[in-house]
């Protein structure tokens, strides 16, 4: 096997069995990022796959009451594992961590499959996301143990491109199943992809990342970590109904903090914490966690309306609100991939994610621009534009976090970048949602009724009986066609058209003035960027992270500086 040259592991202070990567041929290399795209792909395609189906399969099991549940279960599990993930992955290597979490999302899958309850799909999707939480931070990881930091720009993007290759295969696929099989297909369908994967990183993946050193789990970290996250994300979650008013929302989300202030102690405490505080002295760290989370809470705020729109105001079906996004999704894969290439190529990430998020906020201030008559090919171009500044969050963050740590923490600080843009989305989703149902009161429907001609005697200063702007909200309910509002069946045929477009133009206001929630976040994300040190791109590979590197030292004497410490990228 071809492995890598002297030059490019540095002046002889790392061997092969500190860093496995360094004797690998660049053909095992590109043969082990396929099965780890592979292995993400599972994840990315099972969440695009499943939403459009779930509502056939809560009918079939007859667990409507408990809908909400499939999806949230999934979710905590997910993203609860994540952090831990990566520690492990840090301590014992990316190889056992990673085969086991494909293997555990794998059973999770067949048994989802065989699913014959609600209380068992429930269970199973918990299993499932268990697993998947050790995709995205273990692959992201692989990554950045194959290759420098100086390369890694060339193959993040391609990340993008998987979840934008799952986001137009998912809805299609999983209606082809459902149809022509059952919806217990959709499940089946990652268990031989998941097999190619496990047989392809068994056979070639070294056990990277593995510290060598005896280490202590931190248990007490990790179970501080989960009593602290569940409640917050379940909190959130029941949020999603806009009932900010029930105790119930707020206790749980107390609860959560509480339990993160106690794991914060505890993780000042330990010597191999979970999430490691020391980390966030870190300008470039800590303002990479700032900008990713409000990045993803601005882009969640705003996408997740979206498929509303074209469900509720231009009565598509779900797989084809799905497709609508395509716009969004072309510019989201082109920029992960081009922004990916310009750092590799530069080595300037900077200047890259201040443009990237930028446009994000240039995107979502368009879209408080949509009214229910706006042409679609207007709403793509915003869509599109919107998408441009989503990519480099994908591919560029990653490189920049993994390029200002210890390679011995690469792991850790991968998961947390991972951790901090799934509760970004989630807890943007949970305001986004609330702020729309608050702004679409009676007050702008009687409104925007009356511009599309309706007659005053039908425009009480009052709510009528039958208007529950709850049921307006749910695609399931018909918008306006639906029972949210009840009372149009007792109107003359006439009238009803100029109430259901009158309804229209005030559901697609109150969408718009909720993007500016999603625009507010992404400021805040462009702020941050701004804060960000520019360390020069590493081109040593492993634990090889020389400190005069991180100073702008001359190239030919990086390679000849000790390991990386934490506090060379300390400010």
């Amino acid at each position: 096997m071809e492995s890598v040259s002297i030059e490019q592991r540095g002046p002889g202070t790392v061997s092969e069995a500190e860093d496995p990567a360094l004797g690998l041929s660049q053909r095992a290399k590109f043969e082990i990022l396929g099965a780890v795209l592979l292995g993400l792909f599972l994840g990315a395609l099972d969440q695009t796959i499943v939403g459009p189906v779930l509502p056939r399969i809560v009918s079939d099991l007859k667990g409507a009451d408990y809908y909400t549940w499939a999806v949230a279960i999934y979710l905590l599990t997910s993203t609860v594992t994540v952090p831990i993930y990566g520690k492990l992955s840090d301590l014992y290597g990316r190889k056992p961590l990673l085969i086991f979490g494909i293997s555990l999302f794998l059973i999770g899958s067949a048994l989802s499959g065989l699913s014959q309850e609600m209380w068992q799909l429930i269970l199973f999707r918990g299993i499932q996301g268990l697993g998947a939480g050790a995709l995205f931070p273990i692959a992201l990881a692989v990554i950045g143990d194959l290759f420098t930091p100086a390369e890694r720009g060339k193959y993040q993007g391609l990340f993008g491109l998987v979840f934008g290759v799952a986001f137009l295969l998912g809805p299609g696929l999983g209606g082809l199943l459902t149809d022509q099989l059952s919806w217990h297909w959709i499940f089946f369908v990652n268990i031989p992809i998941g097999l190619v994967a496990l047989a392809v990183i068994g056979r070639l993946l070294p056990n990277m990342g593995r510290t060598g050193r005896k280490v202590r789990v931190d248990y007490l970290g990790v179970v501080t970590l989960v009593l602290a996250l569940v409640p917050i994300l379940l909190g959130f979650t029941f949020a999603e109904s806009g009932n900010w008013g029930d105790a119930s929302v707020w206790g749980w989300i107390l609860v959560g903090l509480v339990f993160l202030v106690i794991f914060v102690i505890v993780e000042g405490r330990t010597t191999e914490p979970i999430i490691p505080l020391h980390l966030f002295r870190n300008r470039t760290f800590s303002a990479s966690m700032v900008a990713i989370f409000f990045a993803t809470f601005g882009f969640g705020a705003a996408i997740i309306f979206l498929p509303l729109y074209f469900q509720i105001v231009e009565h598509s079906s779900a797989t084809e609100s799905g497709y609508k996004l395509l716009p969004f999704l072309f510019g989201l894969i082109f920029s992960s991939i081009v922004s990916g290439q310009i750092v590799s190529r530069t080595g300037r990430y900077k200047p890259v994610v201040i443009v990237g998020v930028t446009l994000l906020v240039v995107g979502l201030t368009l879209m408080t621009q949509l009214r229910a008559d706006t042409p679609d090919l207007t709403l793509w171009g915003w869509m599109f534009i919107a998408g441009l500044g989503v990519g480099p969050t994908f591919a560029v963050f990653t490189i920049i976090v993994q390029n200002s740590v210890p390679f011995q923490e690469l792991g850790t600080a991968t998961s947390d970048l991972t951790l901090f843009r799934q509760i970004g989305t989630t807890i943007g989703i949970s305001f986004a949602f609330t702020l729309f149902r608050n702004n679409l009161t009676w007050d702008l429907l009687r409104t925007e009724l009356g511009k599309a001609g309706a007659p005053g005697q039908f425009l009480p200063a009052t709510p009528p009986p039958g208007f529950d702007p709850g049921q307006l909200t749910a695609v399931s309910s018909g918008g306006a066609n639906g029972s949210g509002l009840a009372f149009l069946a007792q109107l003359p045929a006439n009238l009803q058209a100029i109430f259901v477009n009158g309804f229209n133009h005030a559901f697609t206001i109150a969408i718009a003035n909720s993007m500016w929630l999603g625009v507010g976040a992404a400021v805040v994300a462009v702020v941050a960027t701004f804060f960000l040190k520019e360390i020069p791109l590493r081109t040593t590979l492993g634990a090889q992270a020389p400190s005069a590197q991180a100073q702008g030292a001359p190239e030919a004497e990086r390679g000849a500086r000790p390991a990386f410490r934490p506090e060379t990228a300390q400010d």
